[in-house]
């Protein structure tokens, strides 16, 4: 493909990863982890920082930047996601870069192609979390690092006994284009481990890599202070998250199922309409652009000899960030689930998509119709998720409008019991209701299900459904897609004994209070 026909392409490939990440920002509820997120960026810097130890369980600079975004944008649904959908768009321009490094300009414009329309990349992309400027971050860190170990940047140790790697050191620039490279690898590394802590399992083995083969200790320096000094930064936070135990919930799901979940996710995201015909048309693209892929590193396709190196590289380094976190998880710090290793997707889009361009040395139609399938395939899933109100995130936002207009004191219970957190993003002013008594005439019951990793349970439904307290009368009721609400009423207010309760579904639920008293 020419240059002057690259433009075009590449401007359509971001436009249409653009719009599918922007138009429909707030068609979706905030689930529960972008409460939290909402509830740390209305507070003030400083008191968000504060709450981000117990609160959270990573790193704070997504929070940082999401908070001095929403000073201009809002912590409305769009205001606060916008700053992924950026993220994700960008995300679309390194993809494009690091694959034209590693195949020329159709690997490029397939690798951009396959990122702009992964399903599992745009719903980060419309998330108000970390997950899209971790992927950023890990593409960019691959770009800077295959720059970093080019021939003029870490150049192979010279078998010349007479010149030690000190004399090599000393006879560079103090500060000249060597350097510049490291140093942009060692910023954007140490950005991403301050983004997720899961980084580390892309970045290590990157400052690995470097601190082999860089020539001299200025290099190991300038390449690896700054991971390391933010590693060293974040570790006194990092281990107060993991007292914590923020993300116990990954564990009750077996480790066999959620490595499982894991290539069906990055296929087609967490769910799509004909899934199975999706996984399929996705799989034999993915699997033609492995098979050039394994030509170009067999050496029976064309590719100069930088790319080849590159591209096994490229290759071991995307293995490592999948195959470090199961090892860990094995050994006992188990918080693997596929969001947390999200940072491999982009370099694994870049990969097929420089296999696809191998690929078409041998069949250009069957490579190019092997991209348009993968890609019209991620189209279906993201549009069929935004018109299925079943394949979305939690409907707090639905749950809260069936409550109706709210004029007089109610009583909410809710499950699960943590939903005080998403409902008052959606009903200010909803708070824990506090003993003895509560005087209301109204007491509704909400129910979503609880969801363990890649999980859709059906929300309770109650056939015969019993009042809350004496007297009560059902006076609505709610079957949403993904939650249940009923309403229960009296003729006049009475006080209402505040006391644990249980919901719909059997579980212990929040007990909650909107209005006066």
């Amino acid at each position: 493909m020419t240059s002057r026909a690259l433009a075009p392409a590449l401007a359509l490939v971001l436009l249409a990863g653009a719009v599918l990440r922007f138009a429909t920002l707030d068609a979706q509820s905030l689930w529960y982890d972008e409460a939290v997120t909402a509830q740390l960026l209305q507070m003030d810097l400083r008191g968000m920082l504060g709450a981000i130890p117990d609160s959270e369980s990573t790193p704070p600079l997504y929070y940082v930047l999401a908070w001095l975004w929403t000073q201009l944008f809002g912590t409305g649904e769009a205001g606060m996601r916008s700053l992924s959908a950026l993220l994700g768009t960008a995300t679309i321009a390194v993809a494009w870069a690091l694959g034209r490094r590693l195949g020329g300009t159709r690997a490029g414009l397939a690798a951009a192609a396959l990122v702009a329309f992964n399903p599992l990349l745009v719903w980060f992309s419309q998330e108000a979390r970390a997950y899209s400027l971790l992927a950023l971050l890990g593409a960019l860190s691959a770009l800077l690092w295959l720059s970093a170990l080019e021939d003029d940047g870490v150049a192979p140790r010279s078998s010349d006994p007479r010149r030690s790697e000190d004399d090599r050191a000393a006879n560079s620039p103090a500060f000249g284009p060597r350097q510049m490279r490291l140093l942009a690898w060692g910023a954007v590394a140490a950005l991403a481990l301050a983004t997720h802590y899961y980084a580390i399992f892309l970045v290590a083995p990157q400052g690995l890599w470097l601190a082999l083969r860089a020539p001299g200790l200025r290099e190991r320096a300038t390449a690896l202070s700054l991971p390391l000094a933010a590693g060293a930064a974040l570790l006194p936070l990092a281990l107060h998250q993991r007292a914590n135990d923020g993300a116990s919930f990954i564990g009750d799901s077996a480790l066999a199922t959620r490595l499982a979940q894991v290539p069906k996710q990055f296929l087609v995201g967490y769910d799509a309409p004909l899934e199975p015909l999706l996984i399929a048309l996705t799989a034999v693209a993915v699997l033609l652009g492995f098979a050039g892929l394994a030509a170009l590193l067999a050496g029976r396709a064309t590719a100069c000899a930088r790319r080849h190196h590159e591209i096994a590289l490229l290759t071991s380094l995307t293995a490592a960030a999948l195959a470090l976190p199961v090892l860990a998880a094995l050994a006992g710090e188990d918080h693997l689930i596929t969001r947390n290793i999200l940072v491999a997707l982009p370099l694994a889009c870049v990969l097929v998509g420089a296999g696809l361009a191998a690929a078409a040395q041998a069949t250009e139609r069957g490579a190019a119709a092997a991209l348009a399938v993968a890609c019209l395939a991620g189209i279906v899933a993201v549009v069929g998720v935004a018109r299925d109100p079943e394949l979305q995130r939690d409907d707090w936002r639905g749950a809260v409008r069936s409550l109706g207009p709210i004029g007089e004191p109610r009583l909410i219970v809710a499950t699960p019991h943590s939903a005080l957190t998403p409902l008052r993003y959606y009903l200010p002013g909803l708070r824990q209701a506090t003993p003895p008594s509560f005087t209301t005439a109204e007491i509704d019951q909400i129910a979503l299900p609880v969801r363990l990793p890649g999980d859709r349970p059906e929300p309770p439904r109650p056939v015969a459904p019993v009042a809350p307290a004496p007297g009560y009368s059902l006076v609505g009721r709610t079957d949403g897609d993904t939650f249940t609400v009923l309403r229960w009423r009296l003729p006049a207010p009475r006080p209402e004994p505040v006391a644990p309760a249980v919901g719909l579904d059997g579980e212990p639920a929040a007990v909650l209070a909107v209005g006066a008293p």
